[in-house]
């Protein structure tokens, strides 16, 4: 049940977000799944950077392969599919072993606000374009078992459009029976900040290591992170009370 305050529910991003993932996860995952099958590329730190403005990783990865080559150039759209289908089942297998070993810590301030969100009644979430295991692991390897079981997760391909769409913002907010004008959103990204904003929620930005020149004007407040941005409930009930 949501709370009855001003407040009615506390929905996360993944990447970015809950850890800093992009650089040393998700890419380095990806490389290995390119080498994995002998692919003569490697995204570098600069490569990868401006694919992140793309939702979702086999859609990076067919953007990425149009604008610099198909391995198989004659390839037709069904053999296309094929190979990004198989890289983005290695490359989730990969970047689960990367997070289960624990290479990526929890950003400042997650936990925190997340426990004060559960301890006060009010739902949290966490809302990702990326697969659905992985974003699972993730929330489950930085946060703890405990709260894991009570966040449910919106990821991979559980709607139709990715983000910058508010599709798995919606998608939340229903499901969870929550007002989205009195949700609020913590995001690192301009896409995952349309989503948010599509959706009618209010949304917070801690930028991540990729997205810190990006235009975050549309925000409702921007912080380096949790900590530093001194976040905590009552600054999230006060972002829903302000409206914009």
């Amino acid at each position: 049940m949501a709370t009855r305050g001003p407040l009615q529910g506390l929905l996360f991003d993944c990447d970015g977000v809950l850890a800093d993932t992009e650089r040393d996860g998700h890419r380095v995952a990806f490389n290995r799944a390119f080498a994995e099958i002998g692919l003569g590329c490697a995204w570098t730190e600069e490569t990868y950077g401006p694919l992140l403005t793309t939702g979702g990783g086999k859609e990076r990865m067919s953007r990425y392969f149009d604008e610099a080559g198909w391995p198989v150039a004659d390839a037709d759209a069904d053999a296309r599919s094929a190979l990004i289908a198989d890289l983005h089942h290695r490359k989730t297998g990969l970047y689960l072993d990367l997070i289960e070993a624990g290479a990526i810590p929890p950003r400042p301030g997650v936990a925190r606000l997340v426990d004060a969100a559960l301890g006060a009644g009010v739902p949290v979430a966490v809302c990702s374009t990326s697969h659905e295991r992985a974003v699972a692991a993730v929330v489950r390897v930085c946060l703890g078992p405990e709260r894991a079981r009570r966040i449910p997760v919106f990821a991979g391909d559980c709607v139709a459009r990715k983000k910058p769409d508010p599709a798995v913002y919606t998608l939340a907010a229903e499901t969870l029976g929550l007002d989205p004008a009195r949700c609020v959103v913590v995001e690192d990204s301009g896409i995952g900040l349309a989503a948010a904003k599509g959706a009618g929620m209010r949304c917070l930005v801690t930028p991540s290591a990729y997205t810190r020149d990006e235009d975050f004007s549309a925000a409702d407040r921007v912080v380096p992170d949790l900590d530093t941005g001194g976040v905590d409930l009552a600054t999230c009930a006060a972002l829903v009370g302000a409206g914009r």
